[in-house]
């Protein structure tokens, strides 16, 4: 099958068997068909559709937007994904003005719209790229899905657990080892989707990891008025990150110790 943007996707994973985030706001999800009667609106589709997927992907709160052509070349398979109710109608609003929706009247939409809650899992293989995208997205910068990167071809990541919906990484956590006296692993990243922010989703990632590793102090370089509500405190260790920032919780700490992260962590200076 081809898609609507011109190229050729690989099936995403769809595995949201893990826990639930409970989200104030549902996200929104469609799936479903756009069916052509003729092949007059088939080539209506393929010119505007192209156009129709990039303005769609660009939207703030676009999470998701993929349109395939069926194996029946009138027919279009389609999963979206929008941030919340608000997301999707401003989305609709858009759509209905655009040169797609106004040229589009009389191809039949057939679709599900459900409310949606991402899952928390571990990482899969298929989710290595969409980690990556992610976590440049999160940031606005490469380094830090570059140390994601390197941490996993060094055998460094201890702990990697995504939250997803429907195959759509929304929210990554790594845990690595850290070289200390004591039981000891850092937590670097914590990537959410920039539309899915201050929403829950990181939270429920940081209480994972420390749930999932109860005998290792955690450590980490971040805000503190943000990582007090999980019990993290300033860490008086030596490290070159040694500050305001360094920040630890769990068991075993010892006041002074010299700790040395993962070999990675050396790239971002």
């Amino acid at each position: 099958m081809s898609c609507a943007c011109g190229h050729h996707h690989a099936p995403t994973a769809c595995d949201d068997t893990g826990a639930p985030i409970a989200l104030k706001r549902p996200m929104i999800a469609l799936t479903g068909r756009l069916i052509c009667a003729d092949a007059a609106q088939m080539m209506t589709a393929l010119a505007h559709l192209p156009d129709h997927t990039t303005l769609s992907r660009a939207e703030p709160g676009n999470l998701r937007f993929d349109l395939t052509q069926d194996e029946d070349p009138l027919i279009w398979q389609l999963t979206e994904l929008f941030a919340d109710a608000d997301a999707f109608a401003a989305h609709q609003a858009r759509s209905r003005d655009s040169a797609w929706g106004q040229a589009s009247t009389e191809i039949k939409r057939d679709f599900t719209k459900t409310e949606a809650m991402p899952h928390l899992r571990p990482e899969s293989t298929a989710d290595h790229a969409a980690i990556h995208a992610l976590t440049v997205a999160a940031f606005g910068q490469t380094d830090e899905a570059d140390l994601v990167d390197a941490l996993r071809r060094a055998g460094d990541l201890d702990l990697s657990l995504v939250a997803s919906q429907g195959g759509t990484v929304l929210g990554h956590i790594a845990l690595s080892p850290i070289d200390a006296p004591f039981p000891a692993l850092g937590l670097a990243p914590l990537s959410v989707h920039p539309a899915m922010q201050h929403r829950g989703i990181g939270a429920a990632l940081v209480t994972a990891a420390i749930a999932a590793r109860p005998d290792h102090a955690i450590i980490l370089l971040g805000d503190p008025a943000y990582y007090a509500r999980f019990g993290f405190q300033p860490a008086d260790l030596q490290s070159p990150y040694a500050g305001p920032y360094l920040q630890a919780t769990g068991p075993g700490i010892t006041k002074g110790a010299g700790i040395t992260f993962a070999p990675a962590f050396a790239s971002l200076g």
